[in-house]
């Protein structure tokens, strides 16, 4: 049995057991979690009530048998993972105070280090090299003065947030599939360090692939944990503006990176500035936008409680501002260095390594990477290390073609009549 139930008493296991076995039961929703707890006082008496329904109002209700979920803890332990319930002390407490906080997460890694001081960093999968570089960096600054970073693990900005706050403290995946999943593949290492180093966080059982629809409610665990989330490069109608339109529904700080008008992947991040966000291109920025939601903009509709009493809807105190950004710029050298210190993060440094790619592969790779704005071919190579001939016959193709214009020190930029 899971570490979380040594603890326990007979009774309480079998009430968290009960507890989680009414959170995995679908079509019981936080709402209704918390409604059958109001009625019946503890799990274990609403599943009773429940199976006592069969035939009535409840009937539909598939809840799963105690010995699936006694599996579940037993595979979760071997993954190093773990049940959270909203109940526990350890459950991200900015996350309590958002109106649809999941009942239940399945996490692994120290939680309890997503402190209050926490800033989500999402954007678009095709990123730049300079929206790469930007997220990186600007996390990287981040988590070195004791900011949480919070991420998704999709290609492009999120990926580059995580790498970045990794090398200098700590940072949060939060994942749209199971936590044994792996998506994309191509961050299974960056996924396992986030694990020994961080933590991973989702609302869907192991063995679940992510779906299209699971990234909206991945989205608003990302704004929930999170005190501000800063926009890096997104297409209008794109998750990532879900994600930041859940920020404000939650009262967060929203922020922004401006980009090029003509860049389809800045106009959705530019049109929220036009609607507020604040204009971010340094750490700067990001220390004077944090401390307007401390801590009277975030509200508190919900509160942690006993395992049973069926109390969830009572509100909790105000946040404390100790635990808040104060402290967090008071820990200049980042959250996570006393964590799994050999952890080999060596292939943070590595480059993606396209040699075996096709030339019509690496001009489609080449083109993501440009945007409106200048960048060095010298970084272009650097980036995905592309060999220097291939890189400099395809920029001569694209020069020709009228795709991109060559500019003096060596730098190249898309045209703008070549936007589509």
């Amino acid at each position: 049995m899971n570490a979380g139930f040594s603890a326990l008493s007979p009774q309480e296991s079998h009430e968290r057991i009960s507890m989680i076995r009414l959170a995995r039961t679908p079509k019981i929703g936080p709402i209704t979690f918390s409604r059958f707890l109001g009625v019946y006082g503890t799990a274990t008496r609403t599943l009773d009530a429940l199976i006592r329904d069969r035939h009535g109002s409840f009937a539909n209700l598939a809840v799963p048998p105690q010995a699936e979920i006694e599996d579940e803890i037993a595979f979760l332990e071997k993954l190093k993972g773990r049940h959270v319930l909203r109940s526990d002390k350890d459950y991200p407490l900015l996350l309590t105070h958002i109106p649809d906080a999941p009942t239940l997460l399945f996490v692994r890694g120290d939680i309890q280090k997503t402190s209050l001081t926490s800033l989500s960093i999402v954007g678009a999968r095709n990123a730049s090299i300079g929206g790469i570089r930007l997220a990186e960096s600007l996390a990287a600054e981040a988590a070195n003065a004791g900011i949480c970073i919070i991420s998704g693990l999709a290609r492009g900005i999120d990926s580059a947030a995580h790498k970045g706050a990794l090398h200098s403290g700590l940072t949060v995946a939060a994942l749209a599939g199971g936590l044994d999943v792996c998506y994309p593949p191509e961050n299974a290492r960056l996924q396992e360090a986030i694990a020994e180093r961080g933590c991973l966080v989702t609302e869907q059982p192991p063995g679940i692939a992510p779906q299209a629809y699971h990234y909206a409610r991945r989205n608003r665990i990302i704004a929930g944990m999170s005190l501000g989330c800063l926009v890096i490069e997104a297409a209008q109608g794109s998750g990532t503006m879900i994600t930041a339109k859940n920020a404000v529904a939650y009262n967060r700080a929203v922020l922004a990176a401006p980009g090029s008008p003509l860049d389809a992947r800045s106009r959705g991040s530019n049109d929220l500035i036009r609607q507020g966000a604040i204009l971010t291109e340094t750490m700067q920025d990001i220390l004077l936008a944090l401390p307007e939601v401390l801590p009277q903009r975030v509200p508190a509709p919900w509160t942690r409680d006993t395992i049973g009493n069926g109390n969830f809807l009572s509100t909790p105190g105000p946040l404390d501002p100790d635990q808040t950004l104060k402290k967090a710029v008071h820990h200049p050298h980042g959250a996570s260095k006393t964590k799994s210190a050999t952890t080999d993060l060596s292939f943070l440094d590595e480059k993606d390594d396209f040699s075996e790619d096709s030339k019509e592969d690496i001009r489609k790779k080449m083109l993501s990477l440009l945007s409106f704005t200048p960048i060095a071919v010298d970084d272009i190579i650097a980036h995905c290390q592309f060999s220097i001939s291939m890189v400099m016959t395809i920029i001569s193709e694209l020069e020709l073609e009228g795709v991109i214009e060559c500019l003096p020190g060596g730098q190249v930029a898309l045209l703008p009549d070549k936007v589509n």
